[in-house]
């Protein structure tokens, strides 16, 4: 099917293409702000709403629904793929990501795992696959 303005307006501004209005989103879509996300995360640690699809489709959803936003940012951390790299990571509360062994030598950069995304991340792959839906 042929994209057009009025089904994907911020794909076409992103392309440059002219557009009705200027199509917005929010870095921080689904922050602290939003009661049902903290509802979330009463319940799931950030790194289970990470990994399940369903939970990242839900929150990453919340504001497109809310505040009817042109386009989202799939709910995830740009640190996930180092796990299963082989580094151990932990979202540690208040305090953020903790790396249990930093690389700090050539040969932990040799042990380091080349990742397949829809195998290693398939979590991920079927959030953004739920959110296209």
């Amino acid at each position: 099917m042929k994209e057009t303005e009025e089904q994907y307006p911020f794909l076409m501004a992103c392309r440059r293409k002219p557009v009705r209005y200027t199509p917005i989103w929010m870095m921080r879509q689904a922050g602290r702000y939003m009661r049902e996300y903290r509802a979330l995360r009463k319940k799931f640690s950030f790194l289970e709403m990470c990994k399940n699809p369903e939970l990242a489709a839900e929150v990453t959803l919340l504001p497109v629904q809310r505040l009817r936003v042109d386009a989202a940012i799939i709910f995830s951390d740009i640190l996930l793929p180092l796990e299963p790299m082989g580094i151990e990571l932990e979202f540690a509360k208040h305090e953020g990501p903790i790396i249990h062994h930093p690389i700090r030598e050539v040969k932990q950069i040799e042990a380091l795992r080349i990742i397949e995304p829809e195998e290693d991340l398939s979590f991920l792959m079927k959030a953004i696959r739920i959110v296209c839906r």
